[in-house]
């Protein structure tokens, strides 16, 4: 039986050994011993910023890593003196944004926030940069999942009967994504494999022009991330037939699993992060941590974010890092398996 697997927040969850490896060995290779890490470590940070900073989100208004960007630089805003401010820079999904971050300055005043796709477009697009290479990790902002949606003007109210539609009308439904190399886009992919339908991958600019389409019905399905469906959902403009995650979410109870719903086994978590470009001195890789880990502690913060179903999951440096190497290695298998290639 076909079924997709991607266990995002687990290491995090469970104390996975390869979140707690020794990283300062890590860091002395890399950067060619312990006299260039006791530099790199002693690097101050005190002026910093003493401008405002840039958070680059490589999409458009509305999807989750811009609505929750925008509550972390309202907060780090606050708390550092200086204006954090969300510039949208949508397109290939998400690959003119990240590019943006990989090439600019390493002086910490312009960050990405970025949903998986971060990890996923290696797997199904040709970069101009290196995603291991060209970014140092901040920390995770969140975990979360997608709802599989459809417009109701379709008439399906599950997961077995959009796959019955499916397969009665091959090559016939539309699956919106915001944009290939997104993930939504790979959540799209891993359920038509998983489903063993032929559909007909349409790419949008971001989330929002996605989610106008479904609605119209110019579209069949969408992996929608929670926090941008759930308020559609619950006013009847968008019908849900499951979830990606193991489990079901408070936010929308009644709405099964996937894997509940007919295929076993079946998950695919959202997560967003902050990067800065690599080489930005690990005093303000630091700093940025401190002060984003801080916002997303706040009760006002993580209770608007679970209200829209995702769950703050702040990390350290080292173990975003680390957490980006083993979700590049876990999707670059699923997507062989699938039979997914960089285009």
């Amino acid at each position: 039986m076909n079924h997709a697997t991607i266990a995002v927040a687990d290491l995090f969850r469970t104390g996975h050994p390869a979140l707690h490896a020794v990283f300062t060995t890590t860091v002395c290779l890399a950067l060619g011993g312990p006299a260039t890490l006791f530099a790199q470590s002693t690097g101050t940070a005190a002026g910093f910023p003493s401008r405002p900073v840039r958070i680059v989100v490589p999409f458009t208004p509305g999807g989750q890593p811009d609505i929750f960007s925008r509550m972390i630089a309202q907060k780090a805003s606050e708390g550092l003196g200086q204006n954090f401010i969300v510039d949208n820079r949508p397109g290939a999904g998400s690959m003119l944004g990240s590019r943006i971050v990989a090439e600019a300055e390493p002086d910490g005043y312009t960050l990405l926030s970025i949903s998986a796709a971060h990890a996923i477009s290696p797997s199904v697009r040709k970069l101009p940069y290196d995603t291991r290479r060209d970014f140092a990790g901040i920390t995770m902002v969140y975990n979360t999942a997608y709802l599989l949606v459809v417009p109701p003007a379709l008439g399906v109210k599950t997961t077995q009967e959009f796959i019955a539609l499916a397969k009665s009308r091959p090559g016939q439904l539309n699956l919106a994504s915001a944009g290939a190399g997104s993930g939504t886009h790979f959540a799209g992919l891993m359920f038509q494999h998983a489903a063993g339908i032929d559909i007909v991958h349409v790419p949008f600019r971001g989330i929002p022009e996605a989610t106008n389409d479904i609605i119209g019905n110019r579209v069949q399905v969408f992996l929608a991330p929670l926090a941008s469906a759930v308020p559609l959902v619950r006013d009847g403009r968008l019908r849900a037939l499951g979830v990606t995650s193991p489990k079901r979410v408070s936010v929308l109870a009644d709405v099964p699993t996937i894997a509940e719903a007919g295929l076993p086994g079946f998950r695919v978590d959202s997560w967003g992060a902050m990067f800065a470009p690599a080489k930005t001195p690990r005093a303000i890789i630091n700093k940025l941590n401190r002060e984003v880990t801080r916002a997303l502690a706040l009760p006002d913060i993580g209770n608007r974010m679970r209200a829209l179903g995702a769950e703050p999951v702040p990390t350290t440096p080292a173990e975003l890092d680390k957490f980006v190497i083993t979700e590049l290695a876990v999707i670059a298998k699923l997507a062989q398996r699938a039979g997914i290639k960089p285009q």
